[in-house]
């Protein structure tokens, strides 16, 4: 066996081959990694839209239920179909804004700051017959790959977790 390693180390057969390797296969995955990081995160995305439009379609038809941020949070994370640790790492905001004089939301979106002291839930109104309102939803996640390609990029907390935001507007019916 350490006669077949000296052989191995002292043969210059195929080592052309090897600094092309090393050059070549980085370059190769490195955007198949960036590409499938970017595929997740669309899913990730679509998931959370279609989740929050599906919720915020009950609120608006059934305005005579008394939702609280729990029990929506909790709607929203059975119609995503799996965003991991939805419950935990998902938060809401719910404000009422008059179309004749509106504001804008806040620019940055409520999230959960899990190396921060956890805040209270801002901006939660259910509404009135006929008052537009805004569902803003923030879900934090874990990156396949926190230091290349997208994940690297991506603005993260202290904890290293991703986040992404879905917003839905919608006029109360009348009941």
């Amino acid at each position: 066996m350490k006669n077949y390693l000296r052989r191995f180390r002292k043969e210059e057969r195929g080592s052309v081959f090897v600094i092309e390797f090393v050059i070549l296969v980085p370059a190769l995955f490195i955007p198949f990694f960036f590409g499938f990081e970017m595929s997740m995160h669309s899913i990730r995305q679509m998931q959370l839209d279609r989740a929050l439009e599906i919720t915020t379609r009950e609120v608006r038809l059934f305005t005579g239920a008394e939702y609280t941020h729990d029990t929506i949070v909790k709607t929203i994370c059975a119609n995503s179909g799996g965003l991991n640790d939805c419950e935990q790492n998902l938060r809401l905001e719910m404000v009422q804004k008059d179309p004749r004089a509106y504001t804008p939301l806040e620019t940055r979106a409520d999230c959960i700051n899990s190396s921060e002291e956890v805040a209270p839930v801002r901006g939660w109104t259910l509404g009135e017959e006929h008052e537009l309102m805004f569902m803003r939803a923030c879900y934090r996640y874990v990156p396949l790959w926190n230091k290349m390609g997208l994940g690297k990029e991506l603005d993260k907390d202290g904890d290293g977790y991703g986040e992404m935001v879905s917003i839905s507007a919608f006029s109360q019916e009348p009941e």
